[in-house]
């Protein structure tokens, strides 16, 4: 892989997207300096999967990786089959990073806590030679012919021949107005990857409850299956984060006010679940209906559920009467919960928006309106669901992008 000569190049974001950038310009042999605007660099990556950072997910086929993308897939595509979860996980492991996969698919560090990983990306950029500074906000970003011109705070200018833009979500308008500047287009961010508030005195009083079930969204035509998590405020867990980032623009449009219906087993049918509760009134006749749950409800969620359906403390499966038993079959089967707006998944902020993607090249991640530009991240309109397929598009732009920059390609 040539180099024409020493690119000089500035990495705007001191993100997971900016420093997997910055590594691999430096490491092609371009000097690289990286700002980031505030104290601490890699702050969301400290944060993620709890603080044990969930690094990305073992989906190694392309076509499958990017439909979990509710915005952006087809444009990973062609970068998923140059850099994927494999180069990934080959990227972290090269550098002592000791991986583990769990059930799930997510992959995780084996020492379970995100240090690991910002010292395995600060140290490789430290020995590629990266200059990385903080409180270094870039107020002014100019083309000049072929280099760039960014100005940090009032008195300080640096030259560049090329730039990435890697300041992560657009959701202020500060963020995005570097691209925008230079001519690109911006699509309104929204946030995606969020929990619902639901104000239901009976819900709210079992959290902790997680039930496998079917979230249902007439209003937008949304369907999911998975883990919800029962909350002080309403509703969380993959189920609901996946609704919240698929649904994540007509949601916006509804402020975040609509009706979830749930099928708390799984999206068993009216049919099924008459035959479950059949079957507990048949094979535990003298047992109290609140105490026996049908497999696999957890008994503090069933508990609620029978209060709601009226049964009366104590009574027992052969004395319920068949208005409570249809209730009940009711409420397992669609119980409606009405959502009155949305919180944050615990510190984590997902934005869908950002530079529309038919101004970006995405076989080097320059932009087609300024050269010299590059981006990464999710300064991109790019946004996946929850299981660290937001990271993995980050560490693919962000790598393809310093190769190109650093005069290099790859696949």
């Amino acid at each position: 892989m040539a180099i024409s000569s020493q690119k000089h190049i500035i990495v705007i974001g001191g993100g997971a997207a900016g420093f997997f950038g910055a590594i691999a310009a430096a490491e092609t042999g371009a000097k690289v300096i990286l700002l980031e605007k505030g104290s601490q660099f890699l702050s969301k990556v400290r944060i993620s999967g709890g603080g044990r950072c969930n690094v990305t997910h073992a989906c190694f086929e392309p076509r499958e990786l990017a439909q979990r993308y509710p915005r952006g897939g087809k444009a990973l595509i062609g970068p998923f089959n140059r850099f994927q979860p494999r180069d990934t996980m080959e990227w972290f492991e090269t550098r002592g990073v000791e991986l583990k996969v769990e059930g799930d698919g997510r992959v995780f560090p084996v020492s379970d806590t995100s240090q690991t990983i910002i010292d395995a990306l600060q140290n490789a950029a430290q020995k590629a030679g990266v200059v990385c500074r903080s409180n270094a906000n870039v107020t002014r970003l100019l083309k000049k012919e072929d280099q760039f011109e960014v100005s940090i705070g009032k008195e300080e200018m640096l030259v560049a021949d090329a730039v990435l833009l890697a300041v992560g979500g657009a959701r202020a308008e500060s963020a995005g107005r570097l691209a925008s500047e230079l001519g690109h287009k911006l699509t309104s961010p929204i946030p995606s990857l969020f929990t619902f508030e639901i104000a239901v005195p009976w819900l709210r009083e079992i959290p902790g409850v997680v039930a496998e079930v079917e979230v249902h969204i007439p209003a937008v035509g949304l369907r999911e299956r998975g883990p919800m998590l029962v909350t002080h405020w309403g509703g969380s867990g993959p189920a609901i984060l996946r609704l919240s980032a698929w649904g994540a623009r007509g949601l916006a449009e509804l402020d975040y006010r609509f009706p979830l219906f749930v099928n708390w087993l799984g999206g068993a049918s009216r049919e099924e679940i008459s035959e479950k509760l059949a079957a507990l009134r048949s094979s535990h006749p003298g047992k109290q209906v609140s105490g026996l749950a049908p497999h696999p409800l957890p008994v503090r969620l069933w508990e609620k559920l029978t209060t709601v359906a009226e049964v009366m403390p104590g009574t027992t499966w052969n004395r319920l009467p068949r208005v409570q038993a249809l209730r009940l079959g009711e409420l397992l089967h669609r119980t409606e919960l009405p959502v009155t707006g949305k919180s944050l998944n615990k510190e984590e902020f997902v934005t869908c928006g950002g530079v529309v993607l038919p101004e970006v090249d995405f076989r080097t991640m320059e932009s087609r309106v300024c050269s010299g530009l590059y981006f990464a991240g999710e300064i991109l309109d790019i946004d996946g669901i929850t299981g660290c397929f937001n990271f993995q598009s980050a560490w693919t732009t962000g790598y393809i992008a310093g190769k190109a920059m650093a005069g290099s390609s790859i696949g």
